[in-house]
Parts: C-alpha cells; structure tokens; sequence
C-alpha cells in the first residue's frame, strides 16, 4: 500500500506521518502542514471548525493520490485531515509525498494540496472575535 489516506476528529501527529511515507529508496520528502492561525484579513481568529461530507472526500482523496501517482514518480503518499473544532496553531491538515528525486515530491505535494482545496468536501466555518463566516476548507 503506498497511499494513506485518514480524516480524524484527534490531533495530528506530524512525526507520524513522516515516518510512514520514509522508506530507503525515498531520496526525496515533501510535506505540507496547514496550520490555523491567529487571523485572517486583518480579523483575529479564536477557532476554526471543520465538517466533511467523510465516504465522498475520501473517496476524493483517494482519486487525487491516484492521479499524482500517475503524474510523478511517486513512493508514497499522505494525506490526513482533522475535522471538528480546532484551535490556534492546531494543526487541520497533513500531505507528505516521498519519491526518488525531490522534484517529483515537490511537485506532486502542490499538486495535492491545490486539488484538495477545490475538490474535497471539507468546509471551514472561521470563529472571529466578532462574529463567524463558512468558508472552503483551505482558502
């Protein structure tokens, strides 16, 4: 098996991660860590939370590593999305990509990450000091 693919309510482990697309033959790993921040547009952030239409966006994760499979030279892939109410510095979501040569990992990581953003079923309501608006899950 060489793609993971998990949504969780509990905390990401980074590290974890890492160290499951490693292997010997991986010259090369790219990983992207999405964050929440203190703000957004100039408004304080106190929360961000997270809601997944969870049978279609994996299955949607699932089509997005077959095509960088198909596109790139690829060993492994990762991806983990948390869902629920997560707080500032938390950390939502988790690609990492292991290949022979660091161009492919690159490459493939951005591709991922861009695809996730327009096509997985994951929405984001923002929690403001003064208010709270949904949004895409990574605007």
């Amino acid at each position: 098996m060489n793609t993971q693919i998990k949504l969780s309510v509990s905390t990401l482990n980074v590290q974890e991660c890492v160290d499951w697309v490693m292997s010997p033959e991986t010259g090369g790993i790219d990983v992207f860590i999405g964050t929440v921040r203190n703000a957004t547009k100039g408004k304080a952030v106190v929360r961000l939370e997270f809601e997944a239409y969870d049978k279609m966006a994996i299955a949607e994760m699932e089509k997005i590593t077959q095509q960088a499979l198909t596109n790139w030279p690829i060993q492994r892939i990762l991806i983990h999305h948390r869902t629920g109410v997560l707080q500032i510095g938390e950390v939502p979501v988790v690609i990492a990509v292991a290949a022979a040569h660091r161009d492919a990992a690159f490459e493939a990581c951005r591709y991922i990450i861009d695809t996730l953003k327009q096509t997985v079923p994951i929405w984001k309501k923002e929690i403001f000091e003064d208010g709270e608006v949904w949004v895409a899950a990574h605007p």
